[in-house]
């Protein structure tokens, strides 16, 4: 090795020893940071129905024909091809729930209804099941404590438990069904069932000690009319097997549980999962959680709709989607290289994947 290379070497193990870690932050914030977020993007931040609109609804129409498709054709491959295509657009389609719980109630006048009624409750999981349950992981003093319902210290626990937590997400599907075509008709009748029901199991939460309070006002207005048209819609498809068999049904679980599959393992590096429970800054809360911004590609695929820059959705979370690129691009030139922005950008799945997997091995 000559001089040259070692001292290249050496100065990249300096700065990769340097990088910004959740550690640095706990106490205290990257206030110039903050302020940068804040001042580089002021003129973003409008929610715009004319890219929200047509990006789920072809989302939604491609999944949906392709799911079709699935079903009718005799050809394994392109069963198996329509499958996969069915799966990633309405996997897009899904996550516009996260958009939903974020942006302001009169920002896209009658989108939300219409998600409803075209993809959250098609899919079983309409937007009450995050809304009023996303908004705590986002609070400063509960995000990564035992509050929080979308926490779990995933790179402190046992090695066995990625596997599981990633595998489970294959039964959500029939777990979604039989919540929507039997808890939910009992709970009309019984209370005790109803009061379990939304509890425990109206919540896309991972924390298995989270318990949901009761909803109120308006909001329990949009859960009553969201669970009798997810009620419906699971009896339904049910009672279709004894008209039309059991093929469309298991085909569209089968896809559905990719989806699902799928979420799971974005949701797996969404954060670095390294808080024991304790409350952090604004910017300890950014470092724990995850970019994977571009030159890379895939990532668009496993983390649509803005999810691909979580961890700067965790600095400005009413930022639309369309708008967290821009703000990326200008947040990372002004503050360059080496900065505690650049901390919580990494490569892609399969770099998180063995980062989290390696934590689980140490022994504690």
């Amino acid at each position: 090795m000559t001089m040259h290379q070692s001292i290249t070497t050496s100065t990249a193990a300096q700065v990769t020893r340097q990088k910004a870690v959740r550690a640095d932050f706990i106490e205290t914030d990257d206030k110039d940071m903050l302020r940068a977020a804040r001042d580089l993007t002021k003129d973003l931040g409008e929610a715009r129905a004319n890219i929200y609109w047509p990006d789920m609804l072809i989302s939604a129409g491609l999944g949906y024909g392709a799911i079709a498709l699935a079903i009718l054709t005799n050809n394994l491959v392109v069963a198996l091809i329509s499958g996969l295509v069915g799966s990633l657009a309405l996997y897009r389609a899904l996550m516009f729930i996260h958009e939903l719980t974020h942006i302001h109630k009169n920002a896209l006048p009658g989108f939300r209804t219409g998600w409803n009624l075209l993809v959250g409750i098609p899919m079983l999981t309409p937007s009450f099941m995050y809304e009023g349950v996303h908004v705590i992981h986002h609070k400063r003093t509960q995000y990564g404590t035992v509050e929080d319902p979308e926490y779990l210290p995933l790179a402190l626990m046992k090695p066995w438990s990625l596997p599981l937590f990633v595998i489970v997400a294959l039964l959500a599907p029939i777990a979604l069904i039989i919540r929507s075509a039997i808890l939910v008709p009992l709970g009309a009748i019984f209370p005790a069932v109803r009061n379990w029901t939304w509890g425990r199991v109206s919540a896309l939460a991972i924390n298995p000690d989270f318990r949901r309070k009761a909803p109120t006002g308006d909001f329990a207005k949009r859960v009553r009319w969201q669970e009798i048209g997810a009620s419906i819609w699971a009896i339904t498809l049910i009672a279709s097997t004894f008209v039309i068999g059991w093929k469309p049904l298991l085909v569209a679980l089968a896809i559905f549980s990719f989806t699902a599959l799928l979420n799971q393992l974005r949701t797996l590096v969404a954060h670095l999962w390294e808080n024991e429970g304790e409350p952090m800054t604004v910017t300890a809360q950014f470092l724990d959680s995850v970019n994977v911004p571009p030159p890379g590609v895939i990532a668009e695929v496993w983390a649509p709709v803005g999810l691909r820059y979580h961890a700067l959705h965790h600095l400005m979370p009413s930022m639309p989607y369309h708008d967290l690129p821009e703000a990326h691009r200008r947040l990372n030139r002004e503050l360059g290289n080496g900065s505690t922005y650049e901390g919580a950008n990494h490569p892609g799945m399969a770099n998180l994947v063995s980062r989290i997997a390696r934590s689980t091995m140490i022994s504690r």
